[in-house]
């Protein structure tokens, strides 16, 4: 029972680091772009807008990873917490989240998940709105 607890405890830190990573990449990418919208103000050059659109789609794709891998794990998680009082066998040590690849796993679902699009895709939007109307003018 000690060893499940102890392995429990492995993988929660894991899920612990990669959501502190997510927190950390949503704000880096506000730092960014926020930087980035400030060399335009001084500089008045259109191309910096664009420019960041780079690092904003970077972050999407980082935050995607990160946010699929703590599922994973979560699942991993969710499978080693339900086992019974028996033995407990060394395969369950493996802390292999490959085996979780379908469903709420899948790279695109998490891409589209309602934790990541509302932060980035605001953002994109609001960014090509910005250069099209400074284009207008």
């Amino acid at each position: 029972m000690e060893a499940k607890l102890k392995h429990l405890e492995f993988i929660q830190n894991v899920i612990t680091r990669m959501n502190t990573n997510s927190f950390q990449i949503k704000g880096w990418t506000i730092t960014i772009i926020s930087a980035i919208l400030a060399v335009y103000a001084a500089t008045k050059n259109n191309c910096f807008i664009l420019l960041g659109l780079f690092p904003t789609l970077m972050f999407w794709f980082l935050d995607t990873y990160y946010l699929m891998m703590e599922r994973k794990f979560r699942g991993l998680y969710n499978d080693v917490a339900g086992i019974s009082e028996k033995p407990i066998d060394i395969k369950l040590f493996v802390m292999k989240p490959d085996l979780y690849v379908k469903g709420k796993y899948c790279y695109c679902n998490v891409f589209r998940s309602k934790t990541i699009w509302p932060v980035y895709l605001p953002i994109i939007l609001m960014l090509i709105g910005i250069f099209i109307y400074l284009k207008s003018k």
